[in-house]
């Protein structure tokens, strides 16, 4: 899923079978000069982590990105974190027929095909797909912004240094996009990095090579920047917040039935579908839920030196004072902090705290701009979406082999260099 810049837009990854008979044939744009050797180069096993930095910032850019180096010779891309999908894709010169501007020349492909039943093909489609061309996997992403990838899956070298030194290149499956259309927000990226719960994730395939633990996580600065994980060896888990996985969400990193919480204090807005997404920028809310929160909000306000800034159209609902802010630390005071609280049978309640700094920005206009938007308006039914905003000056950890979503308040400004984050 991914949800991005301050637009207000849904996107959705829907695996679809994409081999019709329009389809040009892979190997009709195959050079002699793109291949690859099919022998990967990988180091022993050594029980480490991969940590790389993020980049990027919540407001103004929108989003944030990290750099992979993939191929061979290994070159580097940007890619959008996005816990929210599984499939790795680059736009990729095979050659285009409709690509989107990018950072880096396009992704050169080899002749590495992933075959239509290969495993990781048939996790990316339907149960009842049908392969029209047995020797290739096409897939089909589409978003509900309007934007799309289509192409195919091959393998690749990706090049990764490991927390203990080791330097690994293991051969991943990644797609080739050879026909993709910008949605509504669209951003100069070379692609997307699927970190979900599926077979296709490069933290599931990383972990299939016996590289890394299943667990993938995320920290992200409030100053911009920040870093990505793989592997457990980051974190003391004993100063974690753990609360399980919903087992009845299986597509999604879901903590379950949450509670809102507002200044302490509960609320009658409970059982609520929460979803933890690094690809949306914002946080999100079902309309009725949304509309409650906006109340408690303006009840808070009243009497305060702020008025509702409606000449100012970064985001739904603004405020300005006096005189313009500066900074987070000129407003927060007048803003309560917030949580969502989940039970899901563990004892006792596992609260995630967003305070002030973690749900407002300050716009280009000097206001102070609320960062929680109607997920119904957006497209996103009753679900209830913990986006980067909120996420911020966390280490936000999804253990796929304890079945279980963590956090806890951490330094994000550096990457770890210790066995343990200092937080």
């Amino acid at each position: 899923m991914k949800i991005l810049g301050i637009v207000i837009f849904v996107v959705v990854a829907v695996s679809a079978a994409a081999g019709t008979g329009d389809n040009q044939k892979w190997w009709k744009w195959m050079s002699s000069s793109s291949g690859a050797s099919s022998s990967s180069v990988v180091n022993p096993v050594v029980s480490s982590s991969v940590v790389l930095p993020l980049y990027g910032n919540v407001y103004p850019l929108g989003y944030y990105y990290v750099q992979l180096n993939i191929g061979q010779p290994s070159r580097p891309f940007f890619l959008d974190p996005d816990t929210g999908s599984d499939l790795t894709w680059l736009q990729c010169d095979a050659p285009c027929v409709r690509c989107t501007t990018a950072p880096h020349p396009y992704y050169k492909p080899n002749n590495d095909l992933v075959p239509c039943k290969d495993p990781l093909c048939a996790s990316l489609h339907h149960r009842d797909y049908k392969c029209e061309s047995p020797e290739q996997c096409d897939y089909q992403v589409d978003y509900a912004d309007g934007g799309s990838s289509l192409g195919v899956l091959l393998n690749d070298l990706f090049t990764f240094n490991m927390t203990s030194g080791a330097r690994i290149i293991p051969r991943l499956a990644l797609g080739c996009g050879y026909d993709q259309l910008p949605g509504q927000a669209y951003h100069p990226l070379d692609g997307v990095l699927g970190l979900g719960k599926g077979k296709a994730s490069i933290v599931s395939q990383l972990h299939s090579k016996g590289l890394v633990r299943n667990v993938v996580g995320h920290c992200l600065s409030g100053r911009g920047g920040g870093f990505l994980f793989f592997g457990d060896e980051v974190y003391d888990s004993s100063r974690i917040v753990w609360t399980p996985m919903a087992h009845d969400h299986m597509k999604h990193y879901s903590a379950g039935s949450g509670e809102l919480i507002f200044g302490g204090k509960g609320t009658a807005y409970k059982n609520l579908f929460v979803v933890f997404d690094s690809g949306s920028s914002f946080s999100y809310l079902n309309s009725h839920t949304y509309q409650g929160f906006i109340s408690l909000l303006k009840k808070e306000l009243n009497g305060k030196p702020l008025r509702e800034a409606k000449d100012d159209y970064t985001l739904p609902l603004c405020w300005k004072g006096r005189r313009p802010f500066k900074t987070i630390n000129d407003v927060k005071k007048y803003f309560k902090h917030f949580a969502l609280s989940f039970s899901n049978g563990w004892k006792p309640k596992a609260q995630f705290e967003i305070p002030p700094e973690s749900y407002l920005i300050i716009s280009s206009k000097g206001s102070v701009c609320l960062g929680v938007l109607n997920g119904t308006e957006a497209g996103l039914q009753n679900v209830n979406l913990i986006g980067d905003i909120s996420m911020q000056d966390k280490m936000v950890i999804y253990d796929n082999e304890k079945q279980a979503i963590g956090w806890s308040p951490a330094n994000c400004d550096r990457p770890p260099k210790s066995n343990y984050m200092i937080m």
